[in-house]
């Protein structure tokens, strides 16, 4: 198989997302109820196609921005990139900016939670699933929630966290 580096770093993204329980699609065969979460491949945006749109219960909440793994050293210098898909408008759709922004090699992945006071980028190990990005689940005074943290060498799902509390 003849993959440039891009198309590896979305297969990648691909089984990531697939293993956290998202149901993948391309643009021609969107069906946003399909699965609590979908993620929609090329999706057509104001300012151009963005890599992935995430939905949670047919709703649009985040953006992945997919980058070929020679860029995981230097992967901040594209949060603007994703930050601007994530204030895009979406095709077909009434849009508010999109909370929650990934930037991906398939190998490292960066999170930006904008409902954060002071929204910032933090490495995880994978996707959140869809179940923990929903509505039901999140609230914007529980937006932090999503966030990873870090303790000592581990990374600990707030949620998780304050479940165990």
């Amino acid at each position: 198989m003849n993959q440039n580096p891009e198309q590896i770093a979305r297969d990648n993204i691909d089984h990531q997302l697939l293993a956290g329980g998202w149901v993948i699609q391309g643009i021609k065969q969107i069906n946003l109820h399909a699965g609590v979460g979908v993620a929609v491949k090329e999706y057509v945006t104001d300012v151009g196609p963005a890599d992935y749109i995430l939905f949670v219960e047919g709703k649009p909440c985040g953006v992945i921005e997919a980058k070929r793994e020679e860029e995981g050293h230097r992967i901040g210098i594209h949060e603007s990139q994703a930050e601007y898909y994530a204030n895009a408008k979406l095709k077909h759709l009434k849009n508010e900016s999109l909370p929650f922004v990934y930037i991906s090699t398939g190998e490292v992945t960066t999170f930006t939670d904008f409902t954060d006071p002071k929204p910032r980028a933090r490495e995880l190990f994978s996707f959140h699933r869809p179940e923990t990005l929903s509505s039901s689940t999140l609230s914007s005074s529980m937006s932090a929630t999503v966030a990873f943290t870090t303790f000592g060498n581990k990374c600990w799902n707030i949620t998780m966290l304050l479940k165990l509390a």
